[in-house]
């Protein structure tokens, strides 16, 4: 059997850096930072007060306001950012057999937002026994993404979410891909969206000891691969990718970003929240990757790596890297994009597959910020190019991007310039 090409047509993006593609996007080759003092909650008691939110997002400007109580802060996010992709692919929907159209979203936690307020109704309400809001299930379980977003369009292709905490939305992607090169499908909406700068989120993150304390300067919190990073930062948002087989995407005369060229996944079997400090897992996802896209190591040019800024997650990472690649990863340009939009979590990977798609098509590199002169890491081999504060100019023709999640979950994505 012939596998079928597969396209990027269309993107989409609520994040703490915009709530469009555009301004994320020069939000990240600026080196903005998203990070600031919480304002969802009152986090004054908590380790960590700080977060990367997104800001002046309204989403009454998406949804009319009887139906926002439908929606988890995720879904919203998800909805919305799907709303940008699919105007962006220009579909015809009169044309188009929805039969063949697939939505597979994704969140590593889903609505727990909602399941915080729900529980915390019951046991307020604990005397006059049990309150529950009708909605409560159908809000925050982490599938209903792809169900709204399928029912807003009448898209009937094989439609679900992927869980596997920070890599869900990279497996969405890598699904999606599979779905339509083994002809199931002509389309898929997939991404990923996660809104927990919650109460329970940042409480239950500080006491893995996971998250950056640094309360005093939040813009500067996450910063990969330097000496003193102390843990991740939270992120929220949504990001959507259209992919479309390739004949399809030509017969309508879609604009076409890139090419899904391969993907991989593996495990560590290893640890519950920690990567495998010499990298094993992370070693064989990239191998599996480049595989599939049978490609070469040298023939990659960027990437955007799982980079959170923790003390053991960047050392094993870089230590994989240069054991796939050898020594053209010195020519290679490495960059960690949470520096700035914080870690997304199961929205991580669409975020972060979105900055090697615009990559390879403007042939620019978003920087890894926050890294300062003397901050070294002497366990981390610092003649890797690290893009560091500011982007990079370089032919793209292709990008890797890399997602690890607890319980060992890895998954890895492979884009390059579209040729006919």
């Amino acid at each position: 059997m012939e596998l079928k090409r597969v396209v990027v047509t269309g993107l989409g993006a609520i994040t703490p850096l915009g709530n469009d593609v555009e301004s994320t996007w020069n939000a990240m080759l600026e080196g903005k930072s998203g990070a600031g003092p919480i304002t969802l909650f009152d986090a004054s008691k908590f380790k960590t007060q700080f977060a990367c939110e997104v800001k002046g997002f309204d989403p009454s400007t998406y949804f009319d306001r009887k139906e926002l109580k439908k929606f988890d802060r995720y879904s919203l996010f998800a909805v919305a950012s799907a709303k940008e992709a699919i105007e962006d692919a220009n579909f015809d929907m009169e044309k188009e057999d929805k039969d063949r159209i697939g939505v597979i979203f994704s969140s590593g936690i889903g609505g727990i937002g909602t399941f915080e307020q729900e529980v915390g109704n019951y046991y307020l309400h604990e005397e006059i026994g049990p309150k529950i809001n009708p909605f409560f299930i159908p809000k925050m379980i982490s599938d209903i993404a792809a169900g709204h977003i399928s029912m807003m369009y009448g898209f009937r292709g094989p439609n679900f979410g992927t869980v596997s905490a920070c890599a869900s939305s990279t497996n969405g992607i890598i699904t999606g891909f599979d779905l339509i090169r083994l002809g199931k499908a002509n389309a898929v909406i997939t991404g990923g969206a996660e809104a927990a700068i919650t109460p329970a989120g940042i409480g239950g993150f500080n006491a893995l000891t996971a998250l950056s304390t640094r309360n005093d300067s939040p813009e500067t919190a996450s910063r990969p691969f330097s000496k003193s990073r102390d843990g991740f930062v939270m992120g929220e948002g949504g990001v959507c990718i259209v992919l479309e087989e390739m004949e399809h995407a030509l017969a309508r005369g879609a604009k076409i970003y890139a090419e899904v060229v391969g993907g991989g996944m593996s495990a560590d079997a290893y640890h519950l929240t920690a990567s495998h400090p010499e990298g094993l897992g992370a070693m064989l996802v990239m191998r599996n990757a480049l595989e599939d896209a049978g490609m070469k190591p040298e023939e990659i040019d960027y990437i955007n790596v799982h980079g959170t800024s923790t003390p053991v997650g960047d050392p094993s990472e870089c230590k994989a890297i240069k054991e796939v690649f050898g020594e053209h990863a010195y020519d290679l340009n490495i960059s960690s994009t949470k520096s700035m939009t914080g870690h997304m979590l199961g929205a991580a990977g669409a975020v972060e597959g979105m900055a090697c798609i615009l990559a390879v098509q403007n042939n620019v590199v978003p920087p890894t910020i926050n890294h300062e002169e003397g901050d070294d890491d002497p366990e981390i081999d610092n003649k890797l190019n690290f893009t560091f504060n500011k982007a990079q100019k370089r032919k793209v023709d292709a990008a890797l991007s890399n997602t690890f999640g607890f319980g060992g979950h890895n998954a890895c994505v492979i884009v390059k310039k579209f040729t006919k």
